[in-house]
């Protein structure tokens, strides 16, 4: 069966896959990036999951609510209390970007979560009608994008709160 199920997967499946590793070893590392480039994984992530959910269960009470109460929650946590880390980057509208393991860990969650989804709904569509499953899934979505949003959310604050240092010690505001 898993040979089935394995063959059966589409080619772009893989490809994604590859990417979101290839990204996910990237944020491993600290990194100098651009304010703007900050917001392509959460946003990349948050489409990925908004188009699951839209796919696989419609935009209906259940789906809809499960998804939107984990993903508000998660990114409410997130952003209070993750430490967010960034730093001042050396040229202007950058920030310093310690590398971390836990974007790797969700996206992997991530996919894990859709690849599993579609395999147990080929596999037994009956499954679509049930509010449990479908609710579990959902939230997981809403609590990946949540991660990622609340993330965002962090370092944007703590970017705000570096360019507010910056303009009371008489520094050069562009350098942030």
């Amino acid at each position: 069966m898993l040979n089935q199920i394995l063959t059966h997967t589409p080619v772009y499946v893989w490809g994604i896959l590859a990417f979101l590793v290839y990204r996910g070893v990237i944020a491993m590392r600290p990194r100098e990036v651009a304010v703007k480039k900050l917001f392509i994984i959460p946003l990349v992530m948050l489409a990925l999951s908004v188009q699951d959910v839209v796919a696989k269960f419609g935009i209906t009470g259940v789906p809809l609510a499960a998804w939107s109460g984990a993903a508000v929650a998660m990114t409410l946590l997130v952003a209070k209390l993750g430490a967010s880390g960034i730093g001042a980057g050396r040229t202007p509208g950058s920030v310093l970007v310690p590398g971390s393991a836990a974007p790797l860990a969700v996206m992997m969650a991530i996919f894990v979560t859709k690849y599993a989804t579609a395999v147990t709904l080929a596999v037994a569509p009956q499954v679509r009608q049930s509010m449990p499953f479908t609710a579990a899934v959902c939230m997981l979505l809403g609590v990946f994008s949540g991660y990622f949003l609340g993330r965002l959310v962090g370092d944007l604050l703590a970017w705000e709160a570096l360019r507010g240092k910056a303009q009371h010690s008489g520094l050069a505001v562009s350098a942030l």
